[in-house]
């Protein structure tokens, strides 16, 4: 398990995925931006944007390294002079409120201590919640999961309902998905459990996407739809590990927020009514988690 068999893996993965947004949405255009870190590496932005399906999608290479920054909130490379990070992160807002927007990420770290780790995971966030959508994402994730000894679907799932929580609202970002990181055992297994995942993300949210995106909305369905896509700004703003470690790093910073909507807003002590749409979703994302298989 070489840095290059990862790194190719993972611009597969970039490609099988941005090509699967590419035939859905039709209209969008998509942008190829190169780029390189001063300290060592670079990557590949891949941005989908236009009057399509996808309003933003940004689908993420990097390949990373050189001294490690001081400060760093990574604890794994306490006690190092030199790290190396490889990744893909995706991120996808469907311009129809009917559909849901989401995340992906899978990443190798190691350094020149000896520290080498995975992590990763998946997850949804719908506007409007269709339970069947909610089922069927995590049964593509629970599959795969369970063809890998070295996985647990049960654990990383509680630990990304944990992860994608906004405490300071007291709502779950979505619907979760799985979460894991620091994975330091079993690296090979843990390799080929984490090749499977990325090549089935398509599958676990592009069938979703087709089913919602021709559903008709109008103006007030904007309005939830922008006021949520704040929730989510805030959550990458404020607690999301991966924004703050791109920017640690010295990553590019227009590529570490390319996961933020393109449209949201921020409404005074906006509630929604009773037996509503909007108040339904509400309540799904301050009750608590939920078993969705």
């Amino acid at each position: 398990m070489k840095r290059s068999e990862i790194e190719a893996a993972y611009r597969e993965i970039q490609e099988q995925f941005s090509s699967s947004l590419e035939a859905l949405d039709g209209d969008s255009q998509l942008r190829v931006d190169e780029w390189d870190r001063d300290d060592g590496g670079g990557g590949v932005t891949r941005i989908i944007t236009g009057p399509g399906h996808i309003e933003k999608a940004a689908v993420n290479f990097s390949a990373v390294f050189g001294p490690t920054p001081t400060g760093l909130s990574e604890s794994v490379a306490a006690g190092s002079s030199e790290f190396y990070a490889t990744g893909v992160s995706i991120i996808v807002h469907p311009r129809n409120p009917n559909a849901p927007t989401f995340h992906a990420n899978i990443r190798y770290f190691e350094t020149d201590n000896g520290d080498r780790w995975f992590g990763g995971g998946a997850d949804l966030t719908p506007y409007y919640l269709f339970e069947e959508d909610a089922t069927r994402f995590h049964e593509v994730l629970k599959a795969t999961c369970d063809s890998h000894q070295v996985s647990d679907y049960r654990t990383w799932k509680s630990a990304c309902d944990r992860y994608f929580y906004l405490p300071h609202r007291g709502e779950a970002r979505g619907i979760g998905g799985l979460f894991f990181d620091h994975l330091t055992a079993d690296l090979e297994e843990v390799w080929d459990f984490q090749k499977e995942l990325g090549s089935s993300l398509s599958m676990s949210y592009v069938p979703i996407l087709e089913r919602r995106v021709g559903i008709m909305y109008g103006e007030e369905e904007t309005r939830w739809h922008e006021i949520r896509r704040g929730r989510y700004a805030e959550f990458n703003l404020v607690w999301d590990r991966g924004t703050r470690f791109g920017l640690e790093t010295g990553g590019r910073v227009e590529s570490i927020l390319a996961s933020l909507p393109p449209r949201a807003s921020w409404e005074y002590m906006h509630e929604p009514g009773p037996g509503t749409r909007e108040r339904a979703l509400l309540d799904m994302v301050r009750a608590g988690p939920r078993d969705w298989v």
